[in-house]
């Protein structure tokens, strides 16, 4: 029969023999490794709270305050462009006057801005 030589295995903590006779190293290296990929996916959660989910609920709660607060009579822009003027504020929806006798059902979320009304202007003479 041929001569087996047996080679020695490394374990993945770097003990040769593969056993856990290194002690404590294994230990220490695993916990260096799990905090070296764990930190980089909390910095990276952090980025994306303060750059896109805070500025949006932000904009959301502007928008919600901004709805609440348009009554009867107020002059509204829609986000697909139509000015027009609140005739009737319902649960979800405004009646909305875009032309003289063209009122339209519009859906609360569908409104973008309130506008006011400048001040008339003095003539200077």
């Amino acid at each position: 029969m041929a001569d087996q030589t047996t080679t020695p295995v490394a374990s993945p903590c770097g003990a040769p023999g593969g056993g856990s006779g290194g002690g404590e190293g294994g230990s220490q290296g695993s916990t260096q490794n799990l905090t070296g990929m764990v930190l980089p996916l909390v910095v990276f959660v952090l980025i994306f709270y303060f750059l896109i989910f805070r500025p949006q609920r932000k904009r959301q709660k502007q928008h919600d305050t901004l709805i609440g607060g348009i009554t009867r009579g107020d002059q509204v822009v829609t986000v697909g462009g139509f000015f027009g003027t609140v005739r009737e504020v319902r649960d979800d929806t405004f009646m909305v006057e875009i032309a003289e006798g063209v009122k339209v059902r519009v859906l609360k979320s569908a409104i973008q801005t309130k506008r006011t009304t400048p001040a008339p202007e003095e003539k200077k003479d």
